[in-house]
């Protein structure tokens, strides 16, 4: 059965949440109080009906149930001060109020042409309890169109400082520069993004000056909250930056506290010539042999020039854990230990900056399978930063290794509404949530979230595979078998025992599983 509310298809038989196009995340038992609620919108649920239908009568306690009800709020939009969908009815429980439409088929009107552009139109709520800001790009006004890889450096350090204020949702980078080359309402933008507040500007360099503008506007009313323009020669780049980043948060919170504006200002180097080898890095960063090769080389160059720039060092490890993922690693043993070496100095010199964190700590587990240390330093980039979504994405692949399918839909939802326009975020999330669901033994699903992956990026490796795998255990051996055909065609040697290799499982099991599918689906030992 499916029930319609609102922009939500809540659909029972494939145990699945839509929200227009896309695919919320759902923990299994948030996922069964929200279909008993609707089943039972009639009446008045009490605790002790919750307790008997999702826990069998288990003992349970007031705050594992308030948790998980709050949860399930939050995966249609609700929250428990508005309460619109699920109503709390003082002593004597609670009733989903929302109207709701059922429809035993797919509704035919609920088919996307456009999957990108139906994620564009679809609007977010608003973050529960906490302001929330998407920095958009910045106009590049330099005369070297060249330069624009610095404006995009400055708006995403302006958006890693915000980030640190815990008390700030901030939308990530990627998901801002969907809007990057075209004119924006920003109403629409707050609209899409799900953000109140919206940050705009420009930058220009010249010479050995560089003139920062921006002006804080509010999504919902369109009125302008403050513009300032911040101006000094290039060496100065990093404290002009913490003027515009305090004065954005001055705007929205006049009485944040002083301590918690020094907090966010952390310059990553006094090295600009550094930095900007790190910056041009990151404009490089894809997943190509040729582009991935050139950012390594660059980011080499900003460690050479800075031995302590931490970020530098994450990032030259993520560039090796995409060399061993692209079957790209030359001399494996001698690159292998090279990114492991890079990764601990990341984790090492930066013990205080989420970036370099959440890489090290990813190119530890996918690397060198240390997936205990990994995990506290995953753990410690998102205490130091909640809001930096790459740090959730890449939380969730490592608790995939780690075999924790729950944490991985937490986390990936996590990422998700943290970035929501960005295609890789999309194709990476959904993909890292097919095997938590395989994991799980829910293979249909898991086949419905790798589908949905490769529409976005159809050559991703991992993403065929467990499509294929999923594809097996669900009864669908044709399909499969064309998924495996297709990876052997891209990646001629592939075999069951290199594929080991990519999916760094803790648990064996795990993979022997995985493996035995892929096998029936026609991979070769």
């Amino acid at each position: 059965m499916r029930y319609l509310f609102e922009e939500y298809v809540f659909d029972t038989d494939r145990r699945e949440l839509h929200r227009g196009a896309d695919l919320v995340s759902v923990a299994p038992q948030v996922f069964d109080i929200l279909d008993y609620l609707i089943r039972n919108r009639e009446r008045v649920v009490s605790k002790d009906d919750l307790l008997e239908a999702i826990w069998k009568g288990r003992i349970v306690s007031e705050a594992a149930l308030t948790t998980r009800l709050n949860a399930a709020r939050t995966a249609i939009g609700d929250c428990g001060e508005a309460q619109r969908l699920i109503k709390t009815l003082p002593r004597k429980g609670f009733r989903f109020v929302g109207e709701v439409r059922e429809s035993p088929k797919p509704d035919p009107l609920a088919a996307v042409h456009d999957q990108q552009e139906a994620r564009i139109v679809a609007a977010l709520p608003l973050p529960d309890k906490k302001p929330s800001i998407a920095v958009l790009p910045f106009s590049n006004l330099s005369s070297d169109p060249e330069q624009d890889y610095f404006a995009d450096g400055v708006v995403e350090d302006i958006t890693m400082a915000l980030s640190l204020f815990r008390w700030l949702f901030v939308v990530a980078r990627n998901s801002s520069f969907a809007y990057k080359g075209r004119p924006v309402d920003v109403k629409q933008v707050g609209r899409e993004l799900g953000v109140r507040y919206v940050l705009e500007g420009s930058v220009r360099r010249a010479g050995k000056r560089v003139r920062i503008a921006a002006q804080l506007i509010d999504a919902e009313t369109g009125a302008h909250l403050w513009a300032d323009r911040f101006e000094g020669p290039v060496e100065d780049m990093f404290d002009l930056q913490d003027h515009l980043t305090s004065s954005v948060v001055g705007a929205i919170a006049p009485k944040l506290q002083h301590e918690e504006i020094k907090r966010a200002r952390r310059k990553p180097t006094e090295n600009l010539d550094a930095y900007d080898y790190y910056l041009r890095g990151l404009a490089k960063a894809r997943w190509s042999k040729h582009a991935n090769s050139d950012a390594l080389d660059l980011f080499y160059k900003a460690i050479e020039l800075d031995p302590r720039l931490a970020c530098a060092y994450g990032m030259a490890a993520w560039c090796h854990v995409r060399r061993k993922a692209l079957g790209e690693m030359n001399d494996q043993p001698r690159e292998s230990a090279e990114a492991i070496r890079l990764a601990r100095k990341a984790v090492d010199l930066g013990a205080d900056d989420p970036f370099a964190l959440s890489m090290g700590a990813y190119a530890l587990a996918f690397v060198a399978r240390e997936f205990d240390d990994a995990a506290d330093f995953m753990d410690r980039a998102l205490a130091v930063n909640p809001n930096l979504a790459r740090a959730w994405m890449l939380s969730a692949w490592l608790r995939v290794w780690r075999g924790e399918p729950d944490l991985v839909l937490e986390h990936c939802a996590h990422a998700m509404r943290l970035s929501p326009l960005d295609p890789s975020m999309y194709y990476t999330t959904h993909s890292a949530m097919a095997y938590a669901h395989f994991l799980a033994g829910r293979h249909d699903i898991a086949l419905s979230c790798a589908e949905k992956a490769m529409r976005d990026n159809p050559a991703f490796l991992l993403t065929i595979c467990i499509y294929a795998a999923s594809g097996v255990l669900a009864g669908r051996m044709e399909p499969a078998r064309r998924a495996i055909s297709r990876a052997l065609e891209d990646n001629p040697g592939l075999t069951a025992s290199s594929l080991s290799e990519l999916t760094p499982f803790r648990r064996p099991e795990n993979f022997a599983i995985f493996a035995k599918a892929l096998r029936n689906a026609g991979l070769p030992d």
